[in-house]
């Protein structure tokens, strides 16, 4: 999506601290459903001189890209299983009585939705599209569109997603949301004065539309580094078979999902060995893919925080944020709505996790069949409303007309 900005952006050093009086968390939901405890794996970038395989075996990168993606049958011994598809259905079973099916649950989400505005918060690869081996190709369904674009007219819905923000509108191509690139430093918002008076990350812009947008980058003093880090990368990986190297604008990806795992020590030094002089630079893991992001205090949870703020929907009672995630990346936003019962996380996945969501969903057609149960819920909750006005204006206008008779 092409901007054109409204005045020099400014060179930024660590991001503004979000207002917390206005992102306060507030509990509002009547229970808190305890979750497995989940650590990030976020790897300090080590500061001695490599030169040996020894180092990305040494520092546990090695065991964190194993564990990101492992084989079906090896996720099931965190349950004390015996490996075997009838196994791994049980423990699939015993894990979701700890999240259970946001479909099976449905009646009782929109329970607490009641009387409140639901805001919508969603992951991209393998939550609205599937997960595929190039990551060019994940296609969102036309069904999964019109689900998306559907309630984007009921509520206000936005994507948050590791890719470039011009990626994933180019991918989705809806106008009617809101979009947040390189997991939430890259975010176009609705224009809030108060929240661009407060953080000089912000500036004013417009979107393809010609319509007035709010510009938020955090991590904008990067774009030379990150530039420079994704050329190096490109450069040394291209001996690699299989591998590929994307640049998402505010961080790096690394994907190996197509590359043999001998090699992926190999892949993994080369990542070392580049960020070793990178100090300002830090390195995640995500589903078979290494990426490297500025070190500052922003995730995809600040992004909800700071989109419900600019939506005026952070200081209030009757909001219900509701994010759909699939990756270690989205817990950062699951965590935000656990802490105080803000809101609901749910979880994308076939096979057991440890997560801070509530709830789960299997896969992205049951994150489209979810999508749709909301549009037809609040199409019923609209429908019912103007009958009951409907209803309320002729008992009025009787009772006028008895008077007048009178």
């Amino acid at each position: 999506m092409e901007l054109k900005s409204n005045q020099a952006s400014p060179v930024l050093t660590d991001p503004a601290s979000l207002n917390k009086s206005k992102l306060g968390i507030h509990s509002r939901l009547p229970y808190s459903q305890p979750g497995a405890s989940f650590s990030g794996k976020c790897i300090a970038i080590p500061r001695k001189k490599p030169g040996k395989l020894d180092d990305v075996r040494s520092n546990g990168w090695l065991d964190a890209m194993k564990s990101s993606s492992p084989p079906r049958k090896k996720l099931i011994k965190d349950f004390n299983a015996d490996v075997g598809l009838d196994d791994f259905d049980i423990a699939y079973c015993s894990w979701m009585l700890k999240y259970p099916s946001a479909l099976k649950y449905f009646e009782k989400i929109m329970s607490e939705a009641k009387k409140k505005k639901i805001a919508i918060f969603s992951d991209y690869d393998g939550t609205l599209s599937p997960i595929v081996d190039d990551p060019d190709r994940a296609i969102m369904s036309d069904g999964m569109r019109s689900a998306v674009r559907n309630v984007a007219k009921y509520f206000p819905t936005a994507i948050i997603t590791g890719r470039s923000r011009d990626k994933v509108y180019e991918l989705v191509g809806l106008t009617e949301l809101y979009y947040a690139g390189s997991h939430g430093m890259d975010i176009m918002g609705p224009v809030d004065h108060t929240v661009s008076d407060d953080h000089p990350n912000s500036i004013k812009s417009t979107d393809q539309q010609g319509k007035e947008v709010n510009l938020f980058q955090p991590a904008r003093e990067f774009l030379p580094m990150i530039d420079e880090v994704f050329r190096t990368l490109v450069e040394n990986t291209k001996s690699i078979k299989g591998a590929k190297v994307e640049n998402h604008k505010f961080c790096v990806s690394v994907h190996y999902r197509n590359v043999d795992e001998k090699s992926w020590p190999t892949i993994a030094q080369c990542v070392h060995d580049v960020l070793k002089d990178y100090p300002r630079l830090r390195l995640t893991h995500g589903r078979k893919v290494l990426e490297v992001r500025p070190v500052i205090d922003w995730n995809k949870g600040k992004a909800v925080e700071f989109l419900l703020e600019s939506l005026g929907l952070s200081d209030s009672d009757d909001v219900l944020p509701i994010y759909i995630g699939d990756d270690r990346s989205d817990e950062d936003a699951f965590k935000v709505l656990r802490k105080g019962n803000r809101g609901y996380g749910i979880l994308v996945s076939s096979v057991p996790k440890e997560t801070k969501a509530f709830y789960s969903l299997r896969d992205p057609s049951e994150v489209q069949e979810f999508l749709l149960s909301l549009v037809r819920w609040k199409k019923l909750e609209k429908e019912f409303e103007s009958a009951t006005s409907s209803l309320f204006t002729k008992g009025a206008q009787a009772t006028s007309g008895l008077e007048k008779e009178r």
